[in-house]
């Protein structure tokens, strides 16, 4: 599963590229771009200037997430209580080695993943960091009951490639951990992904496109248990769905991933799936993109 290969990106920042996987971790245009785009503009994190906040960082990998909200944190006097989930520690021990991954950051952002990498945790009288090693459907599961999430950050491998942290029952699980006005996060814009969210109560939201990059309708997924849609700011990261996205959530892309026990294979997730998907009346996948014009590139289901 581990075999990982070196990918320098746009930005000058590196990623890497999983063998397993056939998929690289960041897109290609840049990895710490992606990160701060998607994922730390979009926590709107000055709201818990001078306070505490509970996160947990879904499929850690590298680190980029919880590195960008740690140097953030820092310079505002946050207290932090961070849970991650990771099944593979080669990546965090790659990003312990790049020279130029680490000068990112804040030392104390090194100093904190270090020990994360010998003993799975870190505290200080600031941060309180543990990371949980091994299959995210069944280590969530050690994550007290009575911890909320003002953040969560869900960053796997794309449904196609790793449906297991994508599905409705994983999903289930997750979203009992937010907290009522806390965000999930995702780059994934998946139809499936976001039907299952709404189906779970929550609101969702599209993350605003870079407007460098005209090409793509969303940059990815808020989704937020109680929120007033009245409050939507324009400063904020992100928006409501377009008619195009609404459109996407009525097709057979937006059939869910299934696990009900939390224990199936990749193969039998996705066969299951495409199965549900063969006999479903909706509209399909290449209907939309016709109708709008799409490529099969732009867009992810």
């Amino acid at each position: 599963m581990s075999e990982l290969k070196e990918v320098l990106t746009k930005d000058g920042s590196y990623s890497l590229r999983s063998v397993f996987f056939q998929e690289n971790f960041h897109s290609l245009s840049g990895a710490l771009e992606e990160t701060k785009l998607k994922f730390t503009a979009t926590s709107n994190l000055p709201r818990f200037k001078d306070k505490s906040l509970n996160v947990l960082d879904i499929c850690f990998g590298l680190g980029y997430n919880s590195a960008s909200l740690l140097e953030e944190l820092i310079k505002q006097n946050s207290l932090l209580n961070l849970y991650a989930l990771e099944i593979d520690k080669k990546p965090l021990e790659y990003s312990l080695r790049n020279e130029s991954f680490l000068k990112l950051w804040a030392p104390k952002v090194k100093k904190i993943f270090a020990s994360l990498y010998r003993k799975d945790y870190f505290e200080d009288q600031f941060f309180k960091c543990s990371i949980l090693w091994g299959d995210a459907r069944k280590k969530i599961n050690l994550i007290p009951s009575s911890i909320k999430f003002d953040l969560i950050y869900l960053d796997g491998f794309s449904p196609q490639k790793c449906p297991e942290v994508w599905t409705n029952e994983f999903l289930s699980k997750v979203t009992e951990k937010l907290n009522p006005q806390g965000y999930l996060i995702t780059y994934s814009s998946s139809a499936a992904v976001r039907k299952t969210l709404r189906n779970l109560g929550l609101d969702i939201f599209t993350i605003k496109p870079n407007f460098n990059k005209r090409t793509f309708w969303s940059q990815g997924t808020v989704a937020i248990s109680k929120f007033d849609k009245n409050k939507l700011k324009p400063n904020f990261n992100f928006e409501k769905l377009s008619l195009i996205e609404e459109e996407h959530l009525l097709t057979k892309a937006s059939i869910p991933y299934r696990d009900q026990n939390l224990n199936s294979s990749k193969d039998d997730i996705i066969k299951r799936r495409l199965d549900e998907q063969l006999f479903s009346n909706l509209l399909s996948t290449n209907e939309w993109r016709e109708k709008w014009g799409l490529t099969k590139l732009s867009v992810k289901s």
